[in-house]
């Protein structure tokens, strides 16, 4: 897990994911892994059929059960935790796209990681709730957490926005807010 999360994850990703349940960390790394790779295979420049291509082979990999993929690609060895919910990474697979190819301006994309943090949550055993598909949502649009209440398998969520909305802020500043968060949850 270390390889994948030191090659596909940022710093703040790789804190983030510190402060989730031990057991929800391969999952957390693997969400986060997967988008991405799927990143990648959709940047910027390249053909359009490439693209499609390569995210097709994510999706067929995907839609298989973990005992079916074929061994010798890491970041699908720790997809394994997702295996009851691959269909929410399925759903990224085709944000992805629709994102390069469609022209949804990125709409199914949000929602597809909405999705994916509302199948997290169950695999955590958190009831969903519209207001936990809300925060999913506000997230995957970009928006940030004020006063949100989030349980603790879900509070790598607080840290990414944190992170992400750090500003010009002192480093000091931005580690001191990241821990209370990741302590606390607020």
């Amino acid at each position: 897990m270390h390889d994948i999360a030191d090659e596909w994850l940022t710093p703040p990703e790789r804190l983030a994911i510190a402060y989730a349940p031990r057991a929800l960390r391969p999952a957390w790394t693997g969400l986060l892994a997967l988008d991405r790779r799927l990143a990648d295979a959709a940047k910027t420049g390249r053909e359009p059929i490439m693209i499609q291509l390569r995210l097709a082979w994510w999706r067929d990999r995907l839609a298989e059960p973990a005992v079916d993929r074929p061994a010798g690609e890491p970041l699908l060895a720790i997809l394994v935790a997702w295996d009851d919910e691959r269909a929410a990474l399925g759903a990224m697979v085709d944000g992805w796209e629709a994102q390069v190819v469609g022209e949804d301006g990125g709409a199914a994309l949000d929602l597809a990681r909405a999705g994916a943090i509302v199948a997290l949550a169950r695999m955590a055993g958190v009831a969903e709730t519209p207001a936990l598909t809300a925060l999913a949502t506000d997230w995957a649009h970009g928006h940030g957490f004020r006063g949100a209440d989030l349980p603790r398998a879900l509070r790598p969520l607080l840290l990414i926005d944190h992170f992400d909305h750090a500003g010009e802020k002192p480093p000091w500043r931005v580690m001191i807010g990241a821990m209370r968060k990741g302590w606390l949850g607020r």
